[in-house]
């Protein structure tokens, strides 16, 4: 009973402490980088380190934020990436509040397994991407026009043709492709403009970018093999 009591006192300790070091870090934070958001700031197991949640982006402090660590923390015993996988759930996106009328709907087989996908027409890798996405069956992919204008200037105008295009999903495969621009001026009512603003609310700073429907969040092209992996585990 005795070691019991100590051991709840301790585990009340360090969450009072935490909590003590919270207001300080979030005020030598804001006074050092203005205007930036941050979400959240926690305690973590190792090092004595606090984990802070900043414009989408996880960096460590100590506990009274002079210094700061950027990169990923690595559990060497269990070879596994800890900032990654406390990204995943930082970055989790809540499948049902999800606009999937405003995107690109292609059924494959059953279409059983559920994928959104946010995609640039004129990024190269969501084109490499889609080449992989040709191999994977069984799966309903809710492809969302996320142009980014301050890398492809032309994007956002190639978007709202595709989404005009009397056939969606065909302007999109022949665009992605061969490049063939469908021929409308892209002036129908269409939900680029506000699925640009989702990714902004999101934080989707890179395509393309990946939404399980557990959730899960994988920024990035992944070939066929991985995201075969992805979709069983995310499936669990």
């Amino acid at each position: 009973m005795k070691s019991t009591s100590l051991a709840l006192a301790a585990a009340l300790l360090f969450a009072g402490s935490a909590q003590a070091n919270e207001p300080l870090i979030r005020k030598t934070l804001t006074q050092q980088f203005p205007g930036a958001s941050i979400t959240s700031v926690q305690k973590t197991p190792y090092s004595g380190l606090f984990e802070v949640y900043l414009d989408g982006q996880l960096v460590y402090v100590d506990a009274k934020a002079q210094y700061v660590f950027a990169g990923d923390v690595i559990d060497l015993k269990n070879r596994s990436n800890l900032t990654q996988a406390r990204l995943s759930q930082l970055q989790a996106v809540k499948w049902s509040t999800l606009p999937l009328g405003d995107a690109l709907k292609t059924v494959k087989g059953k279409g059983e397994r559920k994928l959104v996908v946010f995609s640039d027409v004129d990024c190269p890798y969501c084109r490499k991407f889609e080449a992989e996405l040709a191999k994977v069956d069984n799966i309903t992919v809710y492809t969302f026009l996320y142009p980014i204008e301050g890398l492809h200037p032309k994007a956002v105008q190639t978007s709202k043709q595709i989404w005009c295009a009397p056939d969606r999903n065909k302007a999109w495969d022949d665009y992605i492709t061969r490049g063939s621009v469908p021929n409308n001026d892209g002036k129908c009512a269409n939900p680029v403009d506000s699925t640009i603003a989702l990714g902004g609310k999101l934080k989707v700073s890179g395509t393309p970018t990946l939404i399980f429907a557990n959730g899960v969040r994988v920024p990035g092209m992944v070939p066929a093999a991985q995201l075969e992996r992805l979709l069983a585990a995310n499936a669990k």
